[in-house]
């Protein structure tokens, strides 16, 4: 029997999230839309399976379609990114980020060790590490486990200053370097990352989350010349399901590397992988590898441009003022209004996005001074410019009312 006859009341509510997804636009950077084909892979019969342990090495039998699936995935995600199997590793098992990310640390350091990575309120994220500036309170698991410290924008462009980077790094010494997080919307210097890492005998790991798709399609800068490992996210800018793949330099940090990751994804972290949310990914990264993903990674970036410019000019406090990738982050202050008062109106009138904490933030977490904004979605739906102008327009308004 079908989902309607079994379970109305679900039936009904999935129905009616098709209806807003459709109705509505959303602007969060970390949200897209999936091709109806990652969407039949993800619900089909590979959920079924129970599949603990990596392709030809299981605990389970039954799985040697499994095992082709993923290995699939995993020559995907190399060949997407340029890599050979002969230098780069990779787990397509994690299921969000954040299990990527203390796969990553469980892999290559000890409890203990120190960790210097963005701070939270200059675009960073919660997993690399995040503890509450004036309290030092633990926010983030990792941060209960690993010595965590943070380096800042500068207080003036809102952008990275690498001589100050450098001189926290030395300050610190830390055992490893991260880059990346959710709203810095400039490009990182992953060669100058590296150096930098490499002065204080550091492991540098960046992390795409956001700019994934951005990298594959040729619109963003590629860590993978510079990092020794790399971890990433499957459902924004590459435009997949929920899921995530580390990527370990062999060369850079030892064969024994690739043991590690995958031990530390299952069974230090995880069970059996979502062999169905494997396949969407494996779908997504074959629907990347296409000409026609170029064009999109080229037009997030495009779009975010033409959006940040409009709205710049609308009066708006543009963090950098604008955006090398997917995203723009306002900073409200100077309007007299608060984020989550302004993703609520923006809400009212069918526009999805999400308050934000900015640099040298004055509010709270829960009702921070930004409104954060991204093209993935706008651009799957090939908004045209005259579009995103009258969007802008419409931002605008609400938030000045």
């Amino acid at each position: 029997m079908n989902l309607k006859t079994v379970d109305p009341e679900i039936y009904d509510l999935i129905k009616a999230e098709e209806q807003r997804q459709a109705e509505q636009i959303s602007l969060i950077p970390s949200e897209n839309e999936v091709s109806d084909a990652v969407k039949e892979a993800v619900g089909s019969v590979l959920m079924n399976k129970y599949s603990e342990g990596q392709p030809g090495k299981r605990y389970y039998q039954g799985n040697q379609f499994i095992d082709a699936i993923e290995s699939l995935a995993e020559s995907r995600a190399l060949s997407l990114f340029g890599l050979n199997r002969e230098t780069w590793h990779v787990n397509v098992q994690p299921v969000t980020g954040s299990i990527a990310n203390f796969a990553s640390y469980a892999a290559v350091l000890k409890p203990g060790d120190k960790m210097l990575a963005m701070s939270l309120y200059d675009g960073g994220h919660l997993t690399h590490g995040w503890k509450l500036p004036d309290t030092g309170k633990p926010i983030s698991f990792t941060s209960r486990i690993y010595d965590t410290y943070f380096y800042n924008v500068d207080p003036k462009t809102r952008v990275f200053d690498y001589t100050q980077i450098e001189a926290r790094a030395n300050e610190v010494k830390p055992q490893i370097l991260i880059s990346g997080g959710t709203a810095y919307p400039r490009e990182i210097d992953h060669q100058k990352m590296r150096a930098i890492a490499d002065s204080v005998g550091a492991i540098y790991m960046a992390d795409v989350a956001h700019e994934a798709g951005l990298i594959a399609g040729g619109a963003n800068l590629s860590p993978f010349p510079y990092a020794h490992l790399v971890t990433m996210t499957t459902r924004k800018t590459l435009r997949g399901p929920i899921g995530a793949m580390v990527f370990a330099n062999k060369k850079l940090l030892g064969e024994g590397v690739a043991d590690a990751i995958d031990f530390a994804v299952f069974p230090a972290l995880q069970g059996g992988p979502q062999n169905h949310s494997i396949a969407g990914i494996a779908v997504s990264l074959h629907e990347a590898a296409q000409p026609e993903f170029k064009e999109y990674a080229k037009n997030c970036v495009s779009n975010a441009q033409l959006l940040a410019s409009e709205l710049a000019s609308a009066g708006f406090d543009v963090v950098t003022g604008g955006t090398d990738k997917h995203l723009i982050l306002i900073d409200l202050r100077s309007k007299g209004i608060s984020g989550k008062e302004a993703a609520e109106k923006l809400e009212s009138i069918g526009i999805i996005s999400n308050k934000n904490t900015v640099p040298g933030e004055t509010g709270k977490p829960w009702n921070p001074s930004g409104l954060r904004l991204g093209t993935p979605t706008l651009t799957t739906r090939n908004y045209t410019n005259e579009q995103i102008k009258e969007l802008a327009k419409k931002i605008t308004d609400i938030i000045s009312e």
